[in-house]
């Protein structure tokens, strides 16, 4: 049983975390959203992603929703989402301009149950989440530390399950995919693309395909400095575009978004994009 005074120092803590969330809310303005027509729209709309990953701190995370608030209005044909790390998730939300959108970085294999340290796909759309990036090359991998740490990275079956349990729940899902080095230089890249992509067509119905987008990010350009010249990204999207068509059907080929991931900057956002 608690004693009284680690209930008091709990309270406390608890106290003055919330004050601190709460000062943090108050110093962000949040606008109203902003957009500007584009006279090109094209076929699809973009779709910019921007991951956070494991970073920042909340001071930091407040100083970048500032700038994000901030950065003037948005092309109309353009989908911006930003994914936030779990902690983050309410108080971004709550204080970014509504015309960006928060996804969570990951969601549980599982709805709700024994899955300790996981996040619900439910839960997500609770704290006003509407994406998710799954299947990225860092969690296919797993989080290899020391010897006695390696854990095993999630399996294409895995991937494909947790997409469809988050369109279910009503989140759009951008699922990752992408080859290594090796395979890239052994001319097997579509094999295993399609590899990944055929686990999550066997979960998903046709209609679920409207809530998906699918980014290419090779495993070698992740955290590398390494990147996928224009022409490598646009031959690879030309050729999900085409198994997408005919595996899926035409007509989600020609729906579906297409992402390029993997050391992209400002340097060279415009070429890939």
């Amino acid at each position: 049983i608690m004693d009284v005074k680690s209930l008091i120092t709990g309270l406390s803590v608890g106290v003055a975390g919330f004050v601190v969330l709460t000062e943090v809310k108050k110093a962000i303005s949040k606008p109203s959203a902003s957009s500007v027509k584009n006279p090109s729209p094209g076929k699809r709309k973009y779709l910019i992603g921007g991951n956070w990953k494991c970073n920042l701190t909340l001071q930091k995370v407040a100083a970048l929703v500032k700038s994000l608030n901030s950065a003037g209005p948005i092309p109309d044909n353009v989908d911006v989402v930003v994914g936030v790390p779990m902690p983050y998730l309410s108080l971004v939300r709550s204080t970014l301009r509504s015309d960006i959108e928060v996804a969570g970085q990951d969601s549980c294999v599982k709805t709700f149950g024994a899955n300790t340290g996981e996040t619900a796909a439910t839960m997500l759309t609770e704290v006003g989440c509407t994406w998710v990036i799954l299947g990225h090359s860092e969690r296919r991998a797993g989080f290899n530390g020391h010897a006695q740490e390696l854990r095993q990275g999630e399996s294409n079956e895995t991937v494909a399950t947790k997409t469809k349990l988050a369109v279910d729940a009503g989140l759009k899902v951008m699922v990752c995919v992408g080859e290594h080095k090796k395979e890239r230089q052994d001319g097997v890249t579509m094999k295993i693309v399609g590899e990944q992509l055929t686990a999550v067509k066997s979960a998903l119905t046709t209609a679920d395909w409207a809530n998906v987008s699918i980014a290419y990010e090779p495993c070698w350009a992740i955290g590398t400095g390494l990147a996928a010249t224009p022409e490598m990204a646009q031959e690879t999207h030309s050729e999900i575009r085409a198994w997408v068509a005919k595996n899926v059907s035409a007509d989600v080929a020609e729906k579906v978004r297409i992402q390029y991931g993997g050391s992209m900057k400002a340097a060279n956002a415009k070429a890939l994009l």
